[in-house]
């Protein structure tokens, strides 16, 4: 088995960490280096979910500001806009304002 140390297309970054310049599909020279590839690609593949959560964690505060801000609008809006569905009064429901002359033009 070669270790990748001895391989052409081994590079170690600056951190320490290996980095591994072969071509899954081309430049495959035993069937290991394709299993330490996939490894490599998995801790990439980590590392920006990591970096992912991160940023999910920063913007959850402004987020959560966000959200109580926009449910205030709202109800607000909702009250401003309560007096179009309330039912009209104007007084003459009052049965004891109701008049029983049959020519009133305003009985109700």
């Amino acid at each position: 088995m070669l270790r990748c140390e001895e391989c052409e297309y081994f590079r170690r970054k600056a951190d320490g960490s290996p980095h591994l310049l072969c071509d899954p599909f081309s430049t495959v020279k035993e069937p290991e280096c394709l299993i330490k590839w996939q490894l490599v690609q998995l801790g990439t593949m980590v590392k920006s979910h990591q970096a992912t959560l991160d940023m999910y964690r920063r913007l959850a505060p402004l987020q959560e500001k966000m959200f109580r801000h926009m449910e205030r609008e709202i109800d607000e809006a909702e009250d401003a806009d309560r007096w179009k569905f309330r039912p009209f009064n104007d007084g003459n429901d009052d049965p004891s304002r109701r008049s029983d002359d049959p020519d009133d033009p305003f009985r109700v």
